[in-house]
């Protein structure tokens, strides 16, 4: 293992939004990752390889950045009915990264979630797109959590008949 003395940390942001809806409907939405690779925030495409692998593009604006990102995204584990944690992997960029989607219970019948990401670049223009993801992250992290959970009430309202 590498020593971390001069060691950068990763970018990563965490956002929590209130759901008003069951821990299940939370699960039921993000335990399908078509669902919610859409709501990414400048979405192109997505294709679903299995129910554990997928690819997305979507257009970056990191300030002087802007550029189409492909990533490969590996649902590492399903923790049923609260959880879904995942890697992401840089297709045309040299980047990595990990995350997660957390349903929890709140006050007064309303829940919880928790969207985090952690995102690294490598490479000759690592320092710069760390420093552009450190000012970046979060709000990509809340603009994301915020639309799987208004996405989540409203497919739970239609289904729900409410």
């Amino acid at each position: 293992m590498k020593s971390s003395k001069g060691a950068k940390k990763m970018p990563n942001s965490a956002h929590q939004s209130e759901v008003n809806v069951p821990i299940r409907a939370i699960w039921n939405f993000v335990s399908d990752i078509g669902n919610w690779a859409p709501l990414v925030p400048g979405y192109i495409s997505h294709r679903v390889l299995s129910e554990k692998e997928s690819t997305w593009s979507f257009k970056s604006d990191m300030g002087i950045l802007k550029k189409k990102i492909e990533l490969k995204v590996d649902i590492t584990s399903w923790q049923e009915p609260n959880k879904v944690t995942f890697n992401l992997t840089g297709l045309n960029e040299k980047f990595t990264g990990h995350g997660y989607f957390l349903a929890s219970q709140g006050k007064d019948n309303k829940n919880m979630m928790t969207g985090s990401l952690d995102i690294k670049a490598e490479g000759m223009m690592a320092k710069v797109a760390n420093s552009l993801l450190n000012t970046s992250l979060p709000e990509l992290t809340a603009e994301l959590t915020e639309a799987v959970a208004a996405k989540v009430e409203q497919e739970y309202k239609q289904h729900a008949g409410v």
